[in-house]
């Protein structure tokens, strides 16, 4: 979700993040993925102003960070 909320392909967040394309497309598909390579991608999605929404009754989430 974050990822489609910046407009990037798999291939501008496995740049972004310093890991591959094949990385972002598997763990997106829910299969495993190296703990390292996860956070990469965190690190990359929050840099670029997505906000991961901790369980709150209604489900994990993420959002866009306002613009100031």
């Amino acid at each position: 979700m974050g990822r489609a909320a910046l407009g990037w392909s798999t291939q501008d967040l496995a740049v972004k993040a310093g890991v591959g394309g094949n990385t972002v497309n598997r763990y997106e598909a829910g299969q495993d993925a190296r703990v390292s390579s996860v956070e990469k991608i965190r690190e990359a999605l929050e840099a670029a102003g997505v906000i991961f929404i901790a369980e709150n009754g209604e489900g994990p989430g993420v959002r866009l960070r306002k613009e100031r």
